[in-house]
């Protein structure tokens, strides 16, 4: 899909294409906002969910630390659900945050469904079937461990990021837009690491060795978040569809930073 001298140059350079795939992923979020208002916006925190799930375990190194994909397409979703509080309301975050979670239980659901499946015997696919069959077991066989951890961090940091967004807000009087983004997302990301470091990897690994892990991929996280800030500030004002506005909130907000 990508020109060769890309993939190239991309192959060579993994920091570069780890920007490049954290604009990319923050502008098609702010473009299906763009076109389709606040259910754009749902979209995308479905499409994060399902991606990040999908390429969770796949883990490379960046700046010679391990990470996932998943943590760079899961980041994106504080953006989303930041972006509907700003312009929508808590009570329109929450929503998204309930859909969310609810997609990630039917993905789980369904996809432990397709692997009862036996791959196909037939003499001209079989090879074929069976290569998939292993593929897919290798990307969908979930651990009661990893299923409790990756739902319970997700339920509690969204909601606790939709509420510390909202206190700022509050108590600067809708000023700061920077500060309670920025905030609201680091602190419900550090309750998000923290959980899965511990449901997920202590007791596979020691404590200590979890919590590094755990702290190697929270810096990407708090990269991403101040990544995400233009963005925010880029969308915030954007004149959508007239149906989301007016539905919207209609108190404006004086922000100049």
């Amino acid at each position: 899909m990508l020109p060769h001298s890309l993939i190239e140059f991309f192959s060579i350079h993994q920091e570069w294409l780890w920007f490049f795939t954290i604009v990319a992923d923050l502008g098609l979020a702010v473009l299906l906002f763009k076109l389709f208002g606040r259910q754009g916006l749902y979209a995308s925190i479905i499409i994060s969910l399902v991606l990040a799930n999908l390429q969770g375990p796949k883990l490379t190194e960046i700046f010679g630390l391990q990470t996932s994909m998943g943590v760079i397409l899961y980041s994106s979703i504080y953006f989303a659900t930041d972006l509907l509080s700003e312009r929508y309301g808590q009570r329109e975050a929450n929503r998204a945050v309930m859909i969310g979670f609810f997609v990630s239980v039917m993905f789980i659901i369904m996809t432990s469904i397709s692997l009862l499946y036996l791959p196909s015997t037939q003499p001209n696919t079989a090879a074929f079937a069976l290569e998939i069959h292993q593929a897919t077991e290798s990307l969908f066989s979930f651990s009661p461990r990893f299923v409790l951890g990756s739902l319970l961090a997700y339920f509690i940091s969204q909601h606790i990021d939709v509420w510390i967004f909202h206190f700022i807000k509050t108590k600067t009087k809708g000023k700061h837009l920077w500060l309670r983004n920025n905030v609201s997302t680091m602190l419900s990301q550090a309750v998000d690491t923290l959980i899965y470091g511990v449901v997920v990897w202590w007791g596979l690994v020691d404590f200590i060795t979890a919590m590094q892990l755990a702290m190697a991929k929270y810096l990407f996280k708090v990269i991403i978040a101040i990544a995400d800030t233009p963005f925010i500030y880029w969308a915030r004002n954007w004149q959508v569809d007239k149906a989301d506005w007016i539905t919207a909130p209609t108190t404006k907000t004086t922000d100049k930073l």
